[in-house]
């Protein structure tokens, strides 16, 4: 029994070293997932249970904290932006030519009739900052090996309290969320694909949300071009920038 069980535990040492830990996997997401800024343009196709539409749109982020999006079509639309400023968020309408601020439980409201609530729009979390995470399994998602990852939040500034992720083994982005309430109730789907290098960072650049108590087969977000990295000026992060 003696000479078994010596092998047989140098091989559990060894399968457990070839794999890293939680915490090393969501290190490597944040890296590909994350930046000091960004600025990209992105368009939503929205597919309601009545009719499909698209939404185009320019965002510029500073971190988790800063935000600046700016509706381009369809002219209904245009001139429609949003700023974030830490956990505050403000709506310009230039059908009404007003500043409103979105708080409390507005902010779980859909976001142009789409899957993403304001909340989603906000929240751009460094993982790592928020969660802590637990190495579930091992699954695959057509052909790609990923680690299975249950993320519980440990800070009470976030939208979702538990995250499944299905994180690529290769390239360390996710393929697939779930994201949950505090109760546990499963609110919404995310499958991410396009997976390109940008700027030496693998990145998706197409993400279906699904909410899952809403009708319809979810919102596409598009990203059309995306730069990592770049200098924005501090005025962009204004409330005066609302209304220019």
């Amino acid at each position: 029994m003696k000479r078994i069980a010596i092998p047989m535990l140098i091989l559990c040492v060894s399968l457990t070293a070839q794999n890293p830990s939680a915490k090393e996997i969501i290190e490597k997401v944040d890296k590909n997932m994350s930046a000091e800024s960004r600025v990209f343009t992105s368009k939503m196709v929205i597919h309601n249970p009545r009719n499909t539409r698209t939404v185009e749109s320019k965002s510029w982020s500073m971190g988790e904290t800063k935000s600046y999006t700016e509706y381009i079509s369809p002219p209904r639309e245009q001139g429609t932006k949003m700023l974030k400023l830490d956990n505050l968020l403000w709506i310009f309408s230039p059908a009404t030519d007003r500043i409103i601020q979105i708080s409390g439980h507005m902010l779980r409201q859909s976001v142009m009739g789409s899957d993403l609530s304001y909340e989603d729009m906000m929240e751009d979390p460094h993982l790592l900052n928020h969660y802590t995470g637990k190495l579930e399994k091992e699954e695959k998602i057509g052909d790609r090996n990923c680690w299975v990852i249950i993320l519980t939040a440990i800070t009470a500034d976030v939208a979702y309290q538990t995250q499944k992720l299905w994180v690529d083994k290769d390239r360390f982005i996710p393929l697939r969320k779930e994201l949950y309430a505090k109760s546990g109730v499963l609110l919404k789907k995310m499958e991410l694909s396009d997976v390109l290098q940008v700027q030496g960072r693998w990145y998706p650049k197409k993400i279906l949300f699904k909410d899952v108590l809403k009708e319809g087969e979810g919102t596409e977000f598009q990203m059309m071009d995306i730069e990592f990295n770049v200098k924005i000026p501090d005025y962009i992060f204004s409330k005066a920038s609302l209304k220019k």
